[in-house]
């Protein structure tokens, strides 16, 4: 729908958007855990892909004295078809930690993981819950997120970049629970 600001005479557009209905994001959603082996591993296949583009998280388990302060990569595409990759947050040494990414990844391509401490360790993708806008935005130009058809009591948090895609997220303040989310922003020239 387009609107005109008389006062001002520049066009504005108002858009409706659904980023279909996401559940919960799990640690392991994505790939199971992956048992150390000593060695830098790279994953390309066993990927269960995103239904919604999302940021992701990794996580670690097992004997945590095996656990190293890591940080593993993510490749993949984003919701336009574009190659990105993520190098995750390090792992906290010692302790089973779950850290999230900033990027939206709609396809992972492979994941590589440095070697941990020992081969007790393990090391799993997951989803977050923060998701992708899917536009290229230059300003926070978000009105409103609804939830599950209801409108949210606290604004969604809008991250916007407009030169990388992968960098333009939402994140509603309610727990996602695969109820349809929908955002309303607007665009100006």
């Amino acid at each position: 729908m387009a609107l005109l600001n008389p006062g001002q005479g520049v066009a504005s557009r108002v858009f409706t958007k659904s980023l279909g209905s996401p559940a919960l994001g799990t640690v392991a959603a994505v790939l199971a855990a992956v048992t150390d082996d000593g060695t830098e591993q790279t994953i390309t296949t066993g990927f269960t892909q995103p239904p919604t583009p999302r940021v992701l998280t990794s996580s670690t388990a097992g004997t945590t004295t095996d656990i190293k302060a890591i940080q593993v990569t993510v490749n993949g595409l984003d919701e336009g078809g574009n190659v990105i990759s993520e190098v995750m947050p390090i792992f906290t040494v010692n302790t089973a930690t779950t850290v999230t990414g900033l990027k939206v990844f709609a396809t992972i391509t492979s994941f590589v993981i440095p070697a941990h401490d020992g081969v007790l360790a393990t090391t799993s993708l997951g989803l977050g819950n923060t998701l992708g806008v899917g536009e290229l935005l230059d300003k926070n130009t978000l009105i409103h997120g609804f939830f599950g058809g209801v409108l949210e009591g606290t604004k969604p948090t809008l991250l916007f970049n407009a030169t990388a895609l992968e960098s333009n997220t939402v994140l509603f303040n309610s727990a996602l629970d695969a109820s349809e989310v929908i955002i309303t922003y607007y665009e100006t020239p």
